[in-house]
């Protein structure tokens, strides 16, 4: 993609982006990138309250600030806006506030009466990764943005990691391999199913790994067989406050999970995050696999398109057990 020689050195920039945890995860190496090249920018996440546990723990994130909070959004002031997950009514505000550099797709017909400066991403049928995708929206600068999954992943900056309350610190067992199953997705992604699960639960040697459980309180519900089933795991179901999950997350030792927001701060955390995927776009790993110096994914090797109308996803269930533990096997407790 050509670049431009927009200088950003000293400049207020808006990265907005307000959907899920998983997205924002893997939208943050663009707050990396930017202050690397220009230290003296200022950076201002646009997110949602409900994401802004996430956000909090990159070092390369000046401020946070919710869509959700009108007065704050009166206040603020900055010089250049990225839409990375385009939303009108953000574009439209962006404009109203008369924000100079107003960057967005042209995918977006009302980018094109909302902001100056169009940048050429298609998402759809590109073979790139999420977080690629993102950074190719900095092509209005000089800054390279072509780069491979395991430079990103150096640009999260997850420094401010929150300390985890004793209370939770004391489930850790720092003789045994913690590890975090999240079976659920909240409709957000093709699950692995409660089967495999009760499988890959069956075959890790108690005397090696310490288990528990995560989920909202909802989900809790519906775990329900695992946790009678196997009375030695912990559920945390719940009970935790995704800022609380986050810390607990950066103790434990791996999480698993099919695509999912706990799965990509584990990634981004350096945990053995092992992801689950169904083999069909695009939703398939090519695009939204974890991205970390230990993260690991799994898939069916064949084009799948059976489930494209379903959550029930035959392909993502036949990834055996076995495959998961191998992985697992591979943790080192120092």
């Amino acid at each position: 993609m050509p670049k431009s020689n927009f200088d950003l050195a000293g400049k207020t920039i808006i990265i907005s982006r307000t959907d899920s945890i998983g997205d924002v995860v893997l939208t943050l190496p663009m707050a990396g990138l930017i202050k690397i090249n220009f230290p003296d920018s200022r950076i201002i996440f646009l997110g949602r309250n409900y994401t802004q546990a996430v956000i909090d723990l990159s070092e390369y994130v000046d401020e946070f600030v919710s869509w959700d909070d009108k007065q704050k959004l009166e206040q603020l002031n900055a010089d250049v806006i990225i839409h990375v997950f385009p939303v009108k009514a953000v574009a439209e505000w962006a404009k109203r506030k008369k924000i100079p550099l107003r960057t967005g797709t042209t995918n977006r017909i009302f980018h094109w009466w909302t902001c100056n400066k169009l940048i050429r991403v298609s998402r759809k049928n590109s073979l790139l990764h999420e977080s690629q995708l993102n950074l190719d929206l900095l092509s209005f600068t000089n800054i390279k943005t072509d780069l491979q999954l395991e430079d990103i992943h150096k640009l999260y900056g997850f420094t401010k990691v929150p300390p985890l309350a004793s209370e939770w610190t004391e489930l850790i067992d720092k003789a045994k391999i913690n590890l975090i199953i999240h079976p659920k997705s909240k409709g957000s992604a093709r699950e692995w199913g409660l089967d495999n699960f009760s499988d890959l639960l069956q075959i890790l040697p108690s005397d090696r790994f310490k288990i528990f459980v995560s989920g909202t309180k909802e989900e809790g519900e519906l775990v329900k067989p695992l946790l009678n089933n196997f009375h030695h795991i912990v559920d945390l179901t719940g009970k935790l406050t995704l800022k609380e999950f986050i810390a607990f997350i950066h103790e434990a030792d791996a999480l698993v999970a099919a695509s999912t927001g706990p799965l990509h701060i584990a990634a981004a955390l350096g945990k053995y995050a092992i992801g689950l995927y169904a083999p069909m776009r695009p939703i398939h790993p090519g695009r939204w696999m974890p991205i970390g110096k230990n993260a690991h994914f799994l898939v069916l090797n064949k084009n799948c398109n059976d489930c494209r109308k379903s959550m029930d996803c035959h392909c993502i269930r036949a990834i055996k057990a076995r495959e998961v533990f191998s992985i697992l096997q591979e943790i080192k407790k120092i």
